[in-house]
């Protein structure tokens, strides 16, 4: 089976020092031990960075920046991401819809991540945001004893 990850656990994968570390590495670790395919989208790795880069320059800790980066590449090399943006004009609609029916809890972001999940058949998504329980066709996983 095939399953999703979101920028919460991608940002505790390469960040040591991230409060979801330790979840999202034992997370990671259930899933790949289970035998399923992690899929990282081109938006979750965007947005990824862009949280990364913010917190640390937010702490002074700029300097770290790189290694960040380089966590980032080796963890989700770019020809394993799956491109999703080019997507976007004909999910637009649809995202919108969709931010519409959770009342503004789901981000565009989060909803398009729902929508390509749909598209490309991922049935999961390994997340630490509950927003993502209010979309009927995907299943979040949040704690390694969620995978079975």
């Amino acid at each position: 089976m095939r399953v999703a990850v979101d920028s919460s656990m991608l940002v505790g994968l390469i960040n040591p020092l991230d409060h979801w570390r330790a979840r999202a590495m034992a997370l990671h670790d259930a899933l790949v031990s289970a035998g399923y395919e992690l899929v990282y989208f081109d938006c979750v790795a965007a947005e990824t960075v862009s949280v990364v880069a913010r917190r640390l320059h937010e702490k002074n800790r700029s300097e770290e920046v790189n290694r960040m980066l380089d966590r980032l590449t080796i963890q989700v090399p770019t020809d394993t991401i799956c491109w999703i943006l080019p997507d976007v004009p004909q999910l637009y609609a649809r995202a919108l819809k969709l931010m519409r029916s959770s009342s503004g809890a789901l981000n565009f972001n989060d909803a398009l991540i729902a929508l390509a999940c749909r598209e490309r058949d991922i049935p999961a998504i390994a997340s630490f945001d509950a927003d993502f329980d209010q979309v009927p066709w995907l299943h979040r996983l949040s704690l390694p004893e969620d995978v079975n």
